[in-house]
């Protein structure tokens, strides 16, 4: 059995679904789910991302035990002891199943990576952000992300 995340993985996950919750599934906008939540990109392909966001023209991919389908959003929080599963296989993973944007937190650097696919199904880098993030693919989620590193 793997280990927990750490506390300070738990933190900053708690942090950004809060902002996400009360942008997208307070105004009743979409649903933001957390880990463990089973996200089937492919029938070969499931993945239980950290966060992920479907916004309400999508949410017939919300099955009752998983999700079917591409998520408008993927979050994955970088773990110490393997960063490298999120930032190369799982990136390989969402890229090839088109997932319209991801980013990947480093709760170490406190940063995010924001990446969005472009017209030819590559991800884009757009920036790493520190104080604050607005998601590309959705308009009006604006994170401050200074809040998501308080502990």
């Amino acid at each position: 059995m793997s280990p927990a995340p750490s506390t300070k993985h738990q933190t900053v996950s708690r942090h950004l679904q809060f902002q996400l919750y009360a942008q997208i599934e307070i105004p009743k906008r979409g649903k933001v789910f957390n880990a463990p939540t089973d996200v089937e990109l492919t029938p070969n392909d499931i993945v239980q991302p950290d966060l992920l966001v479907i916004m309400n023209e999508r949410k017939q991919i919300i099955g009752p035990k998983r999700i079917l389908g591409i998520p408008n959003l993927i979050v994955e929080i970088l773990s110490e002891s393997n960063p490298e599963h999120d930032r190369l296989l799982k990136f390989g993973m969402y890229s090839k199943a088109s997932v319209p944007e991801y980013w990947i937190v480093d709760p170490h650097s406190e940063t995010i990576e924001q990446w969005v696919l472009d017209f030819q199904s590559n991800y884009d880098r757009l920036g790493v952000h520190h104080e604050s993030i607005s998601i590309s693919t959705i308009p009006n989620v604006n994170l401050n992300l200074m809040a998501i590193w308080d502990e």
